[in-house]
């Protein structure tokens, strides 16, 4: 069963490019959120991401795995593709 991914983005934020770009070679599908200026949006969002409100916030599960530096390091260490 595939994993429930959903990525927090700006529409041109290069660590939301880069994010989404590792997701799309991994082949798997998620749910964006394009929240650009939309504060509300962003604060719904730093909620559930214990309070981060810097973008890409990446959900797997309803994981918090955190941001793009993050979502790399899991792949570096072999950790992401279990998640998936």
């Amino acid at each position: 069963m595939a994993a429930n991914i959903e990525v927090y983005t700006w529409t041109y934020c290069p660590f939301c490019i880069r994010a989404k770009a590792l997701l799309d070679r991994k082949g798997v599908e998620y749910i964006e959120y394009v929240i650009d200026g939309d504060e509300d949006a962003r604060d719904k969002m730093s909620e559930r991401a214990n309070g981060k409100r810097s973008l890409p916030q990446i959900f797997i599960d309803d994981l918090h795995v955190g941001g793009c530096d993050d979502l790399y390091a899991l792949e570096d260490r072999g950790k992401l593709d279990p998640l998936l």
